[in-house]
């Protein structure tokens, strides 16, 4: 496992040391700050193949995304079983693949990112976490903190799918919900943090989400046989997976395992009901403006603005992709046509991929012959009574 060598700004290109705990970046002359990437001597690496780093002993310790550590802080991890989530082919769509992230813990990509995070909160002794989240991140970050014995406090929508409130609870988690959307939840961690003593570990305000979320760019390539896809198939409300996954190809190109300037597009999809990344990408702007009256049944997609937009607009504009947005009709039409032919059951967001690839289909944007990832980013069952109301369904038992 390597060494930090230092953090870097994505704004300003400063650097910063890693050796106590940073959110964003001290050095940016103007605001916002910029979020901070973890850069590493990877020197050890160089002339290594991917093969001979990675490994491929199903009897190894180090499994699931820690597979990846010789890219990864030389930490103990706090694990529980996070990464190398199925890759399934579509039976329909031969160049399709789903990225089945509903098989982490908790039910979704966010055990990722919220298990380096939780794992770095333990190696430099803090005590207290509190993170804003639209659903699924509360739950990963009450699981990961109660096996760390760390204290979570959680801020979430009061709408949120009834699985994301009861995991959080079951989980010991202090939780709050709030009459609102996340960025009123992220607005009261930002007032309470510094008198609470929480450390705020929001997206992209602090480092290491974007190092566990990397992982996926790391696996679906590994399980293409060391190869890019044409087109990754992002759901985006934060976009730290987005995000990280790009970071994760500049490392493997850099080391000599993938050859430069064959990238995939990057496509990030949002609900038309809060589409602000869609919005900046077809006004060629460099950030999104907030989103007003954000209204989506995906509640993963309900970020009215990202606090990294700038990053992902400028990796949808450097891959050749663009931002696309469904309706939540088109999703949940997508959701009940994967379940019934693909066998899959798929979370809101994840339809949103799944409606947005028949489209761009249609349209000509791409073809069948394309080899492109659509990431389910959740467990279809979490969002149990989203999907009964959008489909008009009722308990059986009358309860």
């Amino acid at each position: 496992m390597p060494a930090i060598a230092y953090l870097e700004c994505s704004r300003c290109h400063a650097r910063l040391s890693a050796d106590t705990p940073q959110t964003l970046c001290t050095q940016c002359p103007d605001q916002p700050a910029g979020a901070l990437y973890v850069r590493y001597d990877l020197t050890h690496l160089q002339g290594r193949s991917a093969e001979e780093v990675v490994g491929n002993d199903p009897t190894s310790p180090w499994s699931g995304m820690w597979r990846y550590r010789a890219v990864l802080p030389d930490v103990e991890p706090v694990t529980l079983g996070e990464g190398w989530t199925p890759m399934l082919r579509s039976k329909r769509h031969p160049g399709a693949f789903l990225k089945e992230e509903g098989a982490n813990p908790t039910g979704s990509f966010k055990a990722r990112g919220l298990a380096l995070a939780v794992t770095m909160a333990r190696h430099y002794g803090l005590k207290k976490l509190a993170v804003p989240s639209a659903g699924n991140a509360a739950g990963a970050l009450a699981a990961y903190a109660a096996a760390a014995d760390i204290e979570a406090h959680i801020f979430m929508p009061r709408d949120v799918p009834l699985a994301n409130y009861v995991e959080a609870m079951a989980y010991g988690a202090n939780v709050t919900l709030v009459d609102g959307v996340i960025s009123d939840c992220a607005r009261i961690v930002g007032e309470r943090k510094q008198r609470e003593g929480w450390f705020d570990i929001s997206t992209l305000k602090e480092p290491f989400r974007v190092e566990g979320k990397k992982t996926m760019g790391y696996e679906l390539v590994e399980q293409l046989g060391w190869e890019y896809p044409d087109a990754v198939f992002y759901p985006t409300g934060g976009g730290v997976g987005l995000i990280g996954m790009w970071k994760a190809f500049e490392e493997m190109e850099q080391l000599g395992w993938l050859k430069p300037g064959k990238r995939p597009r990057m496509f990030a999809i949002q609900s038309s009901g809060c589409a602000p990344v869609v919005q900046a990408f077809n006004d060629g702007a460099a950030a999104s403006q907030m989103w007003q009256n954000a209204e989506t049944a995906a509640s993963g997609l309900r970020v009215p603005k990202a606090y990294g937009d700038y990053i992902i607009l400028d990796i949808l504009r450097a891959s050749g992709g663009m931002a696309v947005a469904v309706s939540d009709d088109d999703i949940f039409a997508s959701l009940r046509d994967w379940a019934a032919n693909e066998g899959i059951f798929l979370s809101p967001e994840g339809a949103a991929a799944t409606a947005a690839y028949d489209h761009l289909l249609s349209t000509g944007v791409l073809d069948a012959s394309h080899r492109v990832v659509l990431f389910n980013t959740g467990a279809g069952l979490k969002y149990t009574d989203v999907t009964a109301a959008a489909l008009g369904l009722k308990h059986p038992g009358g309860a």
